[in-house]
């Protein structure tokens, strides 16, 4: 695990020099792909320690971070930040190019039952593993059905279905094919036999331009 020394002001410079070119943090500067949801969740792509000091100052008391990163300099300002605001910070890993498990999905369900609101969900762009766990925010915590929020995961937010990516969309058209015409809620579909995460990564079909965008030209994460 990498060791950010935030402590002198070299190693400070040194790990925000890291940041700045390794996780393209100049490109997020002026842009933060930001978009309340509701009253009380904030989606976002990754703050800088300077902004997370003024979503504290619109009330945001926690900070989730969805891109794991625990050995990146990106977090370790994060988390940096977060101590010296006196705000939550939750890790919480998901990935945007596979189907998540089962323990993920009830883990996602719980995170919103248990985080202390209001609070800021980010990835790396605020794309697509913020898209996914908004869906799931959406549908756990404010019972929007499935097929209403899955607008979460669209162009507006800078999604790109068409792509690798697209596999978050594909696992929600999966229920809404095979689940909601069977009666099941999400949730039981998820804990039942049909939810067959390596069946269903092989069934997805990325399109060619769309892999291009997202892998070549956007190098999401």
């Amino acid at each position: 695990m990498a060791d950010f020394d935030l402590i002198t002001p070299g190693g400070r410079l040194a790990t925000y020099l890291d940041y700045l070119w390794k996780d393209h943090a100049y490109l997020r500067l002026g842009f933060r792909n930001a978009h309340w949801i509701s009253d009380e969740l904030v989606r976002t792509n990754q703050p800088w320690p300077h902004q997370i000091a003024e979503w504290k100052a619109m009330g945001v008391k926690t900070i989730i971070n969805l891109r794991g990163g625990f050995d990146a300099s990106f977090h370790a300002l994060e988390k940096d930040a977060c101590a010296r605001l006196g705000m939550k910070m939750v890790d919480f890993t998901i990935t945007s190019r596979e189907v998540p498990i089962r323990d993920r999905v009830h883990g996602a369900k719980a995170l919103f039952e248990s985080v202390e609101y209001p609070a800021l969900m980010h990835c790396k762009s605020g794309a697509d593993r913020a898209g996914i766990m908004s869906v799931f925010y959406m549908h756990f915590r404010k019972g929007v059905p499935i097929r209403e929020a899955m607008e979460q995961l669209s162009l507006k937010y800078l999604h790109v279905k068409q792509g690798k990516t697209g596999v978050l969309d594909y696992v929600f058209e999966r229920y809404l094919a095979e689940g909601e015409p069977a009666g099941q809620t999400f949730l039981e579909w998820v804990d039942s036999p049909a939810y067959d995460v390596a069946a269903i990564k092989a069934d997805f079909r990325a399109g060619m331009i769309g892999s291009v965008l997202t892998e070549k030209l956007l190098r999401r994460e």
